[in-house]
């Protein structure tokens, strides 16, 4: 099944925009990472303590699951709140600058997530998304819920 909604277009950088292109927006930028962030690092160190074996970032599946687990066919991803979208219609009002460029930008950001998740369930595969704030806040509970769906599938 194909995924048929319309792409949302994002805006690009540019300093007419108001956007910073210059060395102080490349400093933020850095900052930001995509990959070994503390939650992921937490929660993959759960795992592995429980002695669940798992691959990172994975290039075979599409979007890059965060933990995949290919005997199982699982995919989990650990979203941002920002990034993601955590409760979207709220907090999108709360957004007071470059308004024209951050709420494209998340909106897109949640299209992919659903295309992506749609791709994996096209491959039987069970896709767990979680936010940062749950692994922070409840890495117990998250850990469990992984777990009982290992258990399910043995």
């Amino acid at each position: 099944m194909e995924y048929k909604k319309p792409k949302i277009i994002v805006p690009r950088f540019n300093e007419a925009s108001g956007f910073y292109t210059t060395k102080k927006r490349s400093k933020i930028m850095s900052k930001i990472r995509g990959k070994n962030t503390k939650p992921e690092l937490l929660f993959r160190k759960a795992l592995w303590k429980k002695g669940i074996r798992y691959r990172i970032n994975s290039k075979k599946l599409p979007g890059k699951p965060d933990i995949s687990i290919q005997k199982f066919r699982l995919a989990i991803f650990i979203d941002g709140e920002f990034w993601h979208g955590y409760n979207w219609n709220e907090r999108k009002e709360t957004i007071n600058s470059n308004r024209g460029f951050w709420i494209p930008k998340i909106e897109r950001n949640i299209q992919r997530d659903d295309e992506v998740n749609q791709l994996l369930a096209d491959m039987d595969y069970t896709v767990f998304r979680f936010w940062e704030q749950e692994i922070k806040t409840d890495l117990h509970k998250c850990i469990n819920d992984v777990l009982i769906f290992l258990d399910w599938k043995n």
